[in-house]
């Protein structure tokens, strides 16, 4: 029997295949690998499928954070708030602006910044809030935004996760002040390398990124603003125009694999699985489900070849990168409680329904073994 992947890349690929060839070829013949046609017409494609005006091509989501940031003036003394369950970039990020993160609790069943916590954690030095949309959920925007308001802080959306997600009719990237994506390759619009995008109403805002992701050049050699260098390349832009073309397809297919683990997997004591909050249109990046005895069935998993994922084992405030922070444990008891509990499932548009319910069954047979067995959850007693 053949082991289930994560992810598979491979089985994507073997459809899009000659459509990406054709468009990568294109620009081999050319040999405009820079800032060439392919990027403009992508942020331009991007930005009006997000349902904003100015999108910007750059080196990967770490850095479209950073640069958005970056142009917003935030610097050395200022604070961001953000939450401390994501991927670690969203906090180098901050640190890159030479500003202090600040982290706030995350919903216990979005597993979003929760907008009670990031009121608490509002400082004299806040200057922004970086919402993380995790597993292709958006946070409860307008509740953010709330907060932002009442103390007049710049919002920058991390939808690295969240291509083509909604909030209450909105697409993840429309929602703040500026947003941030990666099209690291197992994203759902992902690229076959790295890569990134900012996109914005704010033209001025767009233009100070332009300047900052290649040397603050407003020409060669004039310099108006000390910058960096990460660039979309042709060729990733390439690609991800012809896969742009099939992004609310996978969607919908991913949705549809989740609401088939959903239903395949409903009931069975001690699993949550994932929140579907009326007013938002998850895409499924991830399916999490947690279990206090997460580590018993991931390795359950293993042994019957069905891979598995941890997003994320240890919450940022605890990672010894930031340590100089002075966060500890039960800080965020929330966010570290999920930490232990999350498993990611296999999710990709070309999962198939034999293979759905192979990961479907191991996990309900993992489940009758235990119960057979009368092991309680933890802090549960037998027989409670």
């Amino acid at each position: 029997m053949s082991a289930i992947p994560l992810v598979d890349l491979k089985a994507q690929f073997r459809v899009i295949g000659p459509e990406v060839m054709a468009q990568v070829g294109g620009v081999l013949e050319s040999m405009c690998l820079n800032l060439g046609p392919n990027v403009a017409r992508f942020e331009e494609e991007f930005a009006a499928y997000c349902g904003v005006s100015h999108g910007v091509g750059v080196g990967s989501g770490t850095d479209a954070l950073a640069l958005a940031l970056r142009a917003l003036g935030v610097g050395p003394g200022d604070e961001v708030v953000t939450a401390p369950l994501t991927f670690m970039g969203t906090v180098e990020a901050i640190a890159l602006c030479g500003a202090r993160p600040v982290f706030a609790d995350v919903d216990p069943e979005t597993c979003t910044l929760d907008p009670e916590s990031l009121a608490a954690a509002i400082g004299p030095r806040t200057v922004a809030i970086v919402p993380v949309h995790l597993y292709g959920l958006p946070a409860d925007m307008e509740r953010v935004m709330a907060v932002a308001r009442r103390h007049g802080l710049a919002v920058v959306e991390d939808a690295c996760q969240a291509h083509g997600a909604e909030y209450r009719g909105r697409r993840a990237g429309s929602l703040g002040h500026v947003a941030a994506f990666s099209f690291y390759c197992s994203k759902n619009l992902g690229a076959y390398g790295d890569g990134g995008m900012v996109v914005t109403d704010d033209a001025a805002l767009a233009r100070r990124v332009r300047l900052l992701r290649s040397h603050g050049e407003t020409r060669r050699y004039r310099h108006v603003l000390l910058g960096t260098t990460s660039r979309l390349d042709e060729l990733q832009a390439a690609v991800l125009r012809v896969k742009l073309r099939h992004l609310d397809g996978w969607n919908a297919a991913r949705c549809a694999l989740a609401a088939e683990y959903m239903r395949r997997l409903a009931g069975l004591p001690g699993l949550s699985l994932p929140a579907e909050p009326a007013w938002a249109r998850h895409v499924y990046h991830l399916f999490v489900v947690r279990h206090p005895w997460r580590d018993d069935l991931r390795r359950y998993l293993a042994r019957r070849g069905i891979a598995t994922g941890i997003h994320y084992p240890l919450p940022a405030h605890l990672q010894p990168a930031c340590a100089h922070l002075g966060y500890g444990p039960g800080d965020f008891p929330v966010a570290e409680r999920l930490a232990r509990q999350v498993l990611s499932l296999p999710l990709f548009p070309e999962l198939t329904s034999e293979q759905l319910e192979r990961v479907a069954g191991a996990v309900r047979d993992w489940h009758r073994r235990r119960q057979r067995r009368g092991q309680p959850l933890p802090g549960v007693a037998a027989g409670a």
